[in-house]
């Protein structure tokens, strides 16, 4: 097998590992998503398609404008969703840092 797919392949299981490690954590910021995400869909009377794709914007903090909450309600958990979307940003780049660490401390050692 040739350095590089070797590479990729205990990148890859280094990753997957890590978010295995992190899932908990993950898991509750998804959560802090999607649940207001749903519930500013209610308020404001879009389609759960709306819903989530709504909060999908709002978390990485994109923010189309297309879609736009006017009750006040709406707007405070739409900041919810931007600060733990900034969170899920991190989180899932710090993993794969990690990840890329350990990747090339393994390849150090191989030489």
């Amino acid at each position: 097998m040739n350095d590089g797919r070797r590479m990729r392949r205990y990148f890859f299981g280094a990753l997957f590992r890590m978010l295995g490690v992190v899932w908990p954590i993950l898991s509750g910021v998804l959560l802090a998503m999607i649940g207001p995400g749903l519930a500013i869909g209610l308020f404001e009377g879009w389609s759960v398609g709306d819903s989530f794709y709504f909060t999908f914007v709002t978390g990485l903090t994109i923010g189309y404008g297309d879609l736009v909450p006017h009750r006040a309600i709406s707007r405070i958990l739409s900041a919810v969703i931007g600060l733990a979307g900034i969170l899920l940003t991190g989180l899932v780049a710090a993993v794969i840092v990690q990840a890329l660490q350990e990747t090339a401390r393994d390849a150090r050692t191989r030489r």
